[in-house]
């Protein structure tokens, strides 16, 4: 614009003074914030941003967002629902399984419960499942990804906590895996419990 450089830049170095002397007489005033406080915050969401450990929280969720565009997840719940077709409550058995195989590679547990809810609450109310079950069965399942590692529970457990992120995946790995197994006891009980619950595929 023909305006020397310096001139530019020594206007913009008095704008943002006249900005902060003003900030620094009415910002108590008008928002009960201090630079004290203000720093705080840049400081915490620095640490935040500088933080090696939170990296592996976008991988996740990049991990759980291929397994659902790729169709992986989809054929393997086809191939494991012809595994326990036979069985009594196989079809809430294989979205159990699905649930503890997404836990162990996303650690989402968002994403696994939609997931399942969108492959399997179709099949589960198409073959005649009690519709509890069926719910209860994805929403446990799905959220299987909170303890069973890699979970990102406990990524942010480890950051806040100072402990290592190896020692409390060592931790979660068998009480997540007993609880899995425990779900699909219960299917096999309830199965035989009540088979109006978990009826048998007509063509197994």
């Amino acid at each position: 614009t023909g305006i020397p450089v310096a001139w530019v830049l020594g206007g913009i170095g008095v704008i943002f003074a006249g900005i902060g002397y003003l900030a620094d007489m009415y910002m108590d005033t008008m928002t009960g914030l201090d630079y004290t406080t203000l720093g705080l915050v840049v400081n915490r969401l620095w640490k935040i941003m500088d933080n090696w450990i939170l990296v592996a929280l976008p991988m996740f969720i990049f991990m759980g967002i291929m397994l659902d565009k790729s169709g992986v997840a989809e054929r393997l719940m086809q191939s494991m629902q012809e595994l326990f077709g036979r069985v009594r409550g196989g079809l809430a058995i294989t979205v159990t399984a699905i649930g503890i195989i997404l836990a162990a590679s996303t650690g989402i547990i968002g994403a696994s419960v939609v997931l399942l809810a969108v492959m399997s609450l179709p099949s589960m109310t198409k073959q005649g499942y009690a519709m509890p079950l069926a719910l209860g069965t994805i929403a446990s399942a799905g959220t299987l990804g909170i303890l069973i590692p890699p979970s990102i529970m406990l990524v942010i457990m480890a950051d806040q906590l100072g402990l290592s992120v190896g020692d409390l995946f060592m931790g979660a790995v068998i009480p997540g895996l007993m609880l899995g197994a425990f779900y699909i006891l219960y299917i096999l009980i309830t199965g035989f419990v009540k088979p109006e619950a978990a009826p048998i595929p007509p063509d197994a």
